[in-house]
């Protein structure tokens, strides 16, 4: 199996020469990495380059479009995906592959995470925040979310959905958007293994976290009236009987 490793990245210089670093450790390679340098005004892009990835530019500013452009430019049968401020184990692409190797019928899968900055003492907070995005991403899609800092999919099951996918929709959580698409094909699975090293960035106060919840509430909101969660579910467990 072929596997490609994308990266999003803008004005991440640093954190991303520690994520190149940990992916250069994997117990198996990766066929490939790429990172998208999304209009960056920093040295990532050279730090991508020197760490041995491919760089595929996307000046359309926004993690959706960055992200899509990463999946599009992969040559892989799989699919990994990561922040440029993650910390992945050493045994992630491996993992993936097993998991993916072993269930043909897998589509996507999602992995655990665990903060490795911020006050050591609020680390455990990492299950507080993907719990409640679990269970609320969950309810509105009934089923599991994929989680944009640790996730794989088959690279079929992204050109089932690449045009359907709201990658002009800046102001979106793509991995949310994502989950939406594939989840029509199929329930996204755990990903087994470590969990992912991830920054604590996104609790910090301030205009950020607020951000990132109203891109949630709108990404939710961008697939009513069709995906209203009672008509959505409905569909869903009536292809599970189906199949």
């Amino acid at each position: 199996m072929r596997i490609s490793v994308v990266i999003p990245v803008r004005d991440d210089a640093a954190p991303l020469e520690r994520c190149l670093t940990a992916l250069r450790d994997q117990t198996r390679a990766p066929d490939e990495v790429i990172v998208v340098d999304n209009a960056s005004s920093d040295g990532s892009a050279a730090i991508a380059m020197s760490g041995g990835a491919r760089v595929v530019r996307c000046t359309e500013v926004g993690i959706p479009p960055a992200a899509a452009a990463g999946y599009d430019a992969a040559a892989g049968d799989l699919i990994l995906r990561l922040d440029a401020d993650c910390v992945p184990p050493p045994t992630w692409v491996h993992d993936a592959e097993s998991q993916f190797l072993q269930c043909p019928d897998l589509l996507a899968a999602t992995g655990s995470a665990r903060f490795t900055d911020g006050p050591r003492a609020l680390r455990w907070t990492s299950a507080v925040y993907l719990g409640g995005y679990g269970l609320a991403a969950g309810a509105a899609l009934g089923h599991r979310p994929l989680f944009g800092s640790n996730l794989a999919m088959r690279a079929d099951a992204w050109r089932s959905v690449r045009a359907e996918v709201h990658r002009h929709h800046t102001e979106t959580h793509d991995d949310l958007d994502l989950s939406y698409h594939l989840g029509r094909l199929g329930s996204p699975g755990r990903l087994r293994g470590a969990p992912m090293g991830i920054s604590m960035r996104p609790l910090w106060p301030g205009r950020g976290f607020r951000r990132r919840v109203r891109r949630g509430f709108d990404t939710v909101v961008l697939h009513w009236p069709d995906d209203f969660p009672p008509w959505r579910w409905r569909r869903l467990r009536a292809r599970r009987f189906a199949d």
